[in-house]
């Protein structure tokens, strides 16, 4: 069984053989279990990763998206069952929203909408989704209703889940419009700054911002250089994915999500109670996945250049989280890290 010495090993290995880059941190209860910075987080200037560094979070960034969308719920005394389209005038959802569509169906993806970007389909690129279009101009949610709002919903809602981003894109125009203010603003007040991450934020890739990880993809072939995902995501994060945070802003959300910091524990129940099937043995709660064998939950993230994960083992008061600046590294780490803490894997 591998030990904190012997991962932290692992891992410097892949940084020499693999262009591995990024940063791990495991805490039970207020101790560090283990933690490491691995590779650059600049490759052309040579800048290390460092526990200050910031990394895209992909769909990680959905979790905040159904704290938000809770909290405000509970505020305007909504229930879960609410109709969007009872939410959002017609020219901020799609033309295709049935009217049955709820709220709940959203959080859980179980809604039945059309997607913008197919993440079962393995050979889907979702860097390609720019290649017509501006990414640059891919800033508030209701910018991607272009992209999905004609087309026809696969399925009558609440008949089968399937993972969408879309969905959380339209939760993130109903938190606009229960809130009144944009959707990155709201996030910073009801997730960082009462979960205390001061180091997280939506941060545009053409601001010069300290401590944030470029994201890489690997060279086209050999002999060529890396390339940054700068024209691969939009440029900053939204209701679907795209905040930026530290490892150890992770393990704080992770904690103040699970003491009922965020929400109060009724709520985090609530947000944590298996509302859908995902796959044999995930079940999907509000924003959050739930594991059958090992009790965690969290969230995964994967765009081209970032990849992530966040979990939290309640019974072992342990948190897993994991954030890189490239791809194809989380499935090994977290067995790694799974065995290791003597955790079963599931």
């Amino acid at each position: 069984m591998a030990g904190p010495a012997d991962i932290h090993a692992t891992l410097r290995q892949w940084v020499d053989q693999r262009g591995f880059s990024g940063s791990l941190l495991v805490t039970r209860g207020a101790d560090t279990v283990l933690e490491g910075s691995y590779g650059l987080a600049n490759r052309a200037d040579g800048v290390p990763v460092t526990p200050r560094t910031r990394f895209g979070l992909a769909s990680f960034t959905k979790m905040f998206t159904a704290v938000a969308t809770v909290g405000l719920l509970q505020e305007h005394r909504l229930p879960y069952d609410t109709s969007v389209v009872g939410l959002l005038p017609p020219a901020r959802r799609p033309s295709t929203l049935r009217d049955d569509v709820t709220v709940h169906q959203l959080l859980t993806h179980t809604s039945g909408i059309a997607d913008y970007f197919e993440e079962a389909d393995d050979d889907a690129d979702f860097g390609a989704l720019w290649a017509e279009r501006p990414s640059y101009a891919m800033c508030r949610p209701a910018d991607f209703l272009s992209l999905f709002g004609d087309r026809p919903p696969y399925r009558p809602p609440g008949t089968a889940w399937q993972y969408s981003n879309a969905g959380y894109v339209l939760l993130g125009l109903v938190i606009e419009e229960l809130a009144g203010f944009p959707y990155v603003e709201v996030v910073q007040r009801r997730v960082f700054d009462k979960a205390a991450m001061p180091a997280s934020g939506f941060f545009r890739l053409d601001e010069v911002v300290p401590d944030v990880a470029v994201g890489y993809l690997p060279p086209a072939s050999d002999g060529l250089p890396w390339r940054s995902n700068v024209f691969s995501v939009p440029v900053v994060g939204g209701a679907d994915g795209g905040a930026f945070a530290t490892a150890r802003d992770i393990d704080r959300f992770l904690r103040a999500y699970g003491d009922g910091t965020l929400l109060g524990p009724d709520l985090r129940d609530l947000m944590l109670r298996p509302h859908a099937a995902a796959d044999p043995g995930i079940a999907c709660g509000y924003g959050v996945f739930v594991y059958e064998a090992d009790g965690r939950w969290g969230h995964g993230g994967g765009d081209p250049g970032v990849e992530v994960f966040g979990y939290r083992l309640p019974e072992q008061d342990v948190d897993l989280v994991l954030l890189c600046n490239v791809a194809g590294f989380t499935a090994e780490v977290r067995e790694l890290l799974l065995e290791a803490f003597a955790i079963p894997a599931g």
